[in-house]
């Protein structure tokens, strides 16, 4: 029987994070699996408590939002650790990805049952991270502004926080001029961001990439380009069904390492964390990880 550590941001999803674990901790203890419990103070504290847990052989549970999957899942790449995931937070978009329920007792089986499917990560180096992984995407924008605006919102919660955030970063907006090197080839436009994404899904379902894979070692790169912000808000509004691929102003290309630099200080994100600004280069790492899902 399997043994679990559960590592808890404690902020993620207000009470539904504790929620979420409870209804899922009932059903693998009654089960027969062992459970600990870890809260974390800061995501650095998390990857600590994830590194412990998978060297002591436990699958690890990240119980939060993407920040929190990431950060954990980031800190297990490439170590053989089992990484588990319990969405409790705003976004929860790889696990999205990974097609993981919310419901508590489909979603204790898969922890309980099945064996880990080996996903790629995103190693992320920059002035501030040196060798991070993550899980998700790298984005670098309007997209990282307003996920920015949505993380310090107090007032609303979930996708309208996103929804609000990316309102609010748009029509303060100026283009950046890109260059975006993609396997050693380079391209240069002038827009709104770039995403190099692992998972299709980010800002909370909005599809960014529909053709991206966690398993298919390359990353989609996603560029947009400059526009009137009338047809912006059209484009970000087809973010929900992935339609906005077909417009001209976007640009979808695919590698294994993509550095983005910008002529301005543009900033850029990483599974829902902002707290740097490019250049930034993202490099898969195929079959990095072991996930439950």
């Amino acid at each position: 029987m399997r043994q679990f550590t559960a590592v808890v941001n404690p902020t993620a999803g207000g009470a539904g994070s504790a929620a979420a674990l409870l209804a899922v901790a009932r059903l693998l203890r009654e089960a027969g699996a062992g459970l600990r419990t870890e809260y974390s103070r800061s995501l650095d504290h998390a990857r600590d408590l994830a590194r412990e847990a998978g060297e002591r052989g436990d699958v690890v549970l990240a119980v939060g939002g993407d920040g929190m999957a990431g950060g954990i899942g980031g800190a297990l790449s490439g170590t053989g650790a089992v990484l588990g995931l319990v969405p409790a937070g705003r976004g929860n978009d790889f696990a999205r990805a990974l097609g993981l329920p919310h419901d508590p007792e489909p979603l204790a089986r898969i922890l309980l049952e099945n064996e880990p499917r080996l996903v790629d990560t995103i190693e992320v180096s920059s002035a501030v991270h040196d060798r991070t992984a993550v899980l998700g995407s790298v984005y670098a924008g309007v997209d990282a502004l307003a996920n920015r605006h949505a993380n310090r919102s107090t007032v609303l919660k979930g996708s309208a926080s996103y929804y609000a955030g990316g309102l609010r970063a748009v029509t303060t907006w100026r283009a950046a001029r890109y260059t975006v090197t993609v396997d050693g080839e380079e391209h240069r436009f002038t827009g709104y961001t770039v995403v190099a994404a692992n998972s299709g899904y980010y800002g909370s379902g909005r599809v960014i990439a529909p053709g991206a894979r966690v398993d298919d070692g390359l990353l989609d790169v996603v560029m947009i380009e400059d526009a009137p912000r009338r047809l912006f808000f059209t484009l970000m509004n087809e973010l929900k069904t992935g339609a906005h691929v077909h417009r001209p102003q976007v640009r979808i290309l695919r590698g294994r390492e993509i550095r983005i630099a910008a002529d301005r200080d543009v900033p850029y994100g990483a599974d829902g964390e902002v707290d740097a600004v490019l250049p930034v280069t993202a490099r898969v790492l195929p079959g990095a990880l072991r996930v439950l899902c």
